[in-house]
């Protein structure tokens, strides 16, 4: 029980963690991503902007984290479907990585403009384009597909296991259907990612990832389904 506490704690602060490396990571970008004369702010914002690189890398660890570090309590409740939990963990980490690759080539790219002379500009900036529209797909395909897939997988044993409350699980399932929702909608060109529609549909499951991790800081898994799995096994053995 009290290897499940500290199981419980470490997944609650690594959902914060990612959630506070992921907001300032994508606030450091601004100047690359957002700015009209990105080619030139870039390179001028250059620390910052590797700053924000190195936050999203922590995402990274703090994302696998949480999927590695919940797999061996969730398996004895879905084997199978904790599994796909942290592929697709795996996955979203995996598109979040590109992401990070296209801002630090779009970086050096800056970087190259600057020490050429500000020469060619439309040549540098059919590039930057590029390596912009990447790091979008990448921003929409991993923290909103990805993650609305991840999200439905450990709510649903979360529900059906009693390990949290039920109404934890509850909201990240729905939030999962929506931010899933969400990539799809964009995809198709329904809305944009970056919009109140975007923001609104998104709302749920970041509610429903500092919700859990403050449980499970505070209180952990609860003890009542953990007991009653090991006293199943006992019987099963004896």
């Amino acid at each position: 029980m009290n290897s499940n506490k500290k199981t419980a704690r470490l997944v609650g602060i690594l959902f914060i963690l990612a959630a506070v490396t992921a907001v300032i990571g994508l606030l450091l970008y601004d100047p690359i991503l957002n700015e009209s004369d990105y080619l030139t702010a870039g390179a001028e914002h250059s620390r910052q902007v590797v700053l924000g690189a190195v936050l999203e890398l922590i995402l990274v660890v703090s994302a696998v984290g949480t999927a590695t570090t919940m797999y061996p309590i969730l398996k004895k409740y879905d084997g199978t479907i904790a599994l796909w939990h942290v592929c697709f963990r795996f996955l979203e980490a995996v598109l979040i990585i590109i992401g990070i690759i296209s801002v630090l080539a779009l970086l050096t790219l800056s970087q190259e403009y600057i020490a050429g002379g500000a020469q060619n500009s439309s040549v540098f900036e059919a590039n930057g384009t590029v390596l912009k529209a990447i790091h979008e797909w990448t921003f929409l395909l991993g923290p909103n597909f990805m993650l609305g897939i991840n999200t439905m997988m450990y709510s649903f044993i979360f529900y059906k296991s009693k390990l949290v409350p039920r109404f934890i699980p509850i909201i990240g399932m729905t939030g999962a259907a929506l931010v899933f929702t969400c990539s799809i909608l964009v995809m198709f060109d329904v809305i944009e990612q970056v919009s109140v529609w975007g923001a609104l549909l998104a709302m749920p499951v970041a509610a429903n990832e500092m919700i859990l991790a403050v449980w499970l800081i505070t209180k952990g898994f609860n003890d009542a389904p953990l007991l009653k799995m090991i006293k199943a096994k006992q019987n099963v053995s004896s």
